[in-house]
């Protein structure tokens, strides 16, 4: 028998049809993807040229350009002050003390809330996000009614010290290093650990040799945040403060609001933009040191129950000690957050000398000086941050792929290291120069007949660029932590640019997007700074709204501010836990990213 086969001719392309070489159809490829990367980078620089460095450039110059000529002798001026120098020094001690304490209690926390699971997890990782969402004045004048003589901690005497300004920079930033650490230690696959236990190492032993080299890109990342967000803050300190612990935040605000010196004003944002970039040059050094591909995992890894007592059949040295460790110092500082918050609530229901809702009752009235009731003013919020989310999510996700990559060149990876500095800058700029920027800028800018002073878009545009380092800081430690010879496989078998994104990088880095996504929300929430300068008389925000119900004299409109203040937070509140019930979900994409 004979088997004979026969060769079908190739099927002649349809009439029309522009057939290209393979050499030229992989040419094509390529010039496709460089075209593609090419407006990966793009976009996102064209629009922080345009939505920050212009409105900073602009604010400077009425600093420094005086009758059309460059003028730098302010520099001198400003510099011979023996306050600057004082200001200075009490920005880094208290940026740095906050840090630090920030960064201690924060990592047991991490490991806690997304290591480990028990009842009531979603509302306390709720409970941690909302002091960073709480407008900087609301949180200062709570801390201070507690610190006060006769409040439940005057005992203390902190009132106006140096301590109360840390303890209240750590009770805004422990949800950063919380979330931005948790965000990838949930991911590590926990078998080298593992392994190091089965070698005789010591539970605390292997976290320190195993598990903590593998966090580090994400513990310096969420170190430089707080650092930026301590220097920068501005409510807390003038409120708890005063003139005798500013900062240079603060006193930006002071040379341009009562003095109208804006000569300094520019002299002191330029020296905050050198204390941020020499932050951003001292992380991005070490996480560079430090990063590597790590295992990980696509679903949750090694998550174990949080009991009391040793789970049966587990030995002595098992971890149970240092687990319950983490929980009793998570447990004290979660207590430690909640203070702030309660006597919040309290004081909103004290009304003179009896207790009542009537604050409350009051949420949907005009108060005198402003056009809005405070329930119009929060869906106001909800609006903008959700636009301003968004915003931030693409610019920031497509920073967070372009940095994530490993170029050969060294040329190209000092352009990376750059374009890392310069996305963070936005979190070092005072909120005053910021908004003064986009007032002077944005009436036809750059020659175009429009000002977009009016446009309603201006205010989640301000609060993206804000959101946008929050995006990136919480997706790049896990899209670098990826194993490049997974991309070079998913390459070498034929699969595209983006299935090689979709199937590779989408699944990992899909949980700790749904966290940035928090976080940028909660971020864009509680932006009081720029956008105090630009929210429209008939469409302000809740903290603006707030913030001058706290300026009108009176108990009534103090106890509004506050009951109003107990509804961002709640607002908030419900926010994050929505987003952390959806992310545990099963079936389709969750907002947390998980399949």
């Amino acid at each position: 028998m004979t088997l004979t086969t026969t060769r079908r001719a190739p099927t002649a392309p349809p009439e029309g049809t522009t057939v290209l070489a393979p050499g030229r159809r992989r040419a094509h490829g390529r010039g496709l993807r460089t075209l593609l990367w090419a407006l990966a980078v793009a976009v996102p620089l064209a629009f922080l040229a345009v939505f920050f460095a212009w409105p900073v450039v602009v604010m400077l110059a009425k600093g420094f350009v005086v009758d059309g000529r460059l003028d730098l002798s302010g520099f001198a001026d400003v510099f011979a002050r023996p306050r600057t120098w004082r200001i200075v020094g009490l920005t880094l001690a208290q940026a740095g003390l906050a840090t630090a304490l920030s960064v201690l209690l924060g990592v047991p926390g991490a490991y806690v809330l997304h290591r480990r699971s028990f009842r009531g997890r979603a509302a306390v990782r709720a409970l941690v996000t909302v002091p960073f969402v709480l407008p900087t004045v609301v949180v200062g004048v709570a801390f201070r009614s507690l610190l006060v003589e006769g409040g439940p901690l005057g005992f203390l005497h902190l009132d106006g010290t140096f301590a109360a300004i840390v303890a209240a920079l750590v009770f805004f930033n422990y949800a950063v290093v919380v979330r931005g650490v948790g965000g990838l230690w949930e991911r590590l696959d926990p078998r080298a650990e593992q392994a190091a236990r089965a070698l005789g190492a010591s539970p605390w032993r292997a976290f320190r040799t195993v598990t903590l080299p593998a966090l580090a890109p994400a513990i310096a990342s969420s170190a430089s945040l707080t650092f930026l967000f301590c220097a920068t803050a501005f409510g807390t300190v003038l409120v708890l403060g005063g003139l005798q612990f500013g900062t240079i935040e603060t006193e930006i605000w002071v040379q341009t609001t009562q003095f109208l010196d804006l000569r300094a004003a520019a002299v002191l944002s330029v020296v905050q933009l050198v204390v941020v970039a020499g932050v951003l040059t001292v992380a991005g050094r070490a996480r560079t040191g430090r990063e590597r591909a790590l295992a990980l995992g696509g679903e949750r890894q090694g998550e174990r129950p949080l009991t009391l007592r040793r789970t049966p059949g587990t030995a002595p040295g098992d971890g149970h000690a240092l687990a319950l460790g983490a929980a009793a110092v998570t447990a004290a500082v979660v207590v430690l957050l909640a203070v702030p918050l309660v006597n919040l609530v309290v004081r909103s229901l004290r009304v003179g000398d009896r207790w009542g809702l009537d604050h409350y009752a009051a949420l949907s009235d005009e108060p005198a000086g402003v056009t809005v009731s405070v329930w119009t003013a929060a869906l106001t919020s909800l609006r903008v941050a959700a636009l301003a989310t968004g915003i931030a999510l693409v610019v920031g996700g497509l920073v967070a792929l372009v940095l994530s990559r490993r170029p050969r060149r060294p040329a190209a990876r000092r352009a990376l290291s750059t374009m890392d500095a310069v996305v963070m800058l936005p979190l070092g700029v005072s909120a005053v120069t910021v908004g003064f920027g986009f007032l002077l800028s944005m009436h036809e800018p750059f020659g175009l007949h429009v000002d977009l002073r009016t446009s309603p878009l201006l205010v989640p545009i301000a609060q993206a660029v804000v959101a946008v380092p929050l995006v990136v800081r919480g997706v790049l430690p896990v899209l670098r932590a990826i194993d490049p010879r997974l991309r070079e496989v998913a390459a070498t078998l034929g699969a595209g640019e983006g299935r090689v994104l979709g199937t590779v990088d989408w699944p990992l880095v899909a949980r700790p997007v749904g966290l940035a996504m928090g976080l940028a929300f909660a971020a864009s929430l509680g932006e009081f700074g720029a956008t105090s300068f630009l929210a429209r008389p008939d469409a302000p925000t809740l903290p603006v709204v707030i913030f001058r119900l706290i300026g009108r004299p009176g108990p009534d409109s103090y106890g509004t501010a506050l009951a109003a203040s107990v509804v961002l937070a709640m607002l908030t509140a419900g926010v994050v836990a929505v987003c952390e019930r959806l992310r545990s979900a099963r079936g389709g994409l969750a907002v947390g990213g998980e399949w």
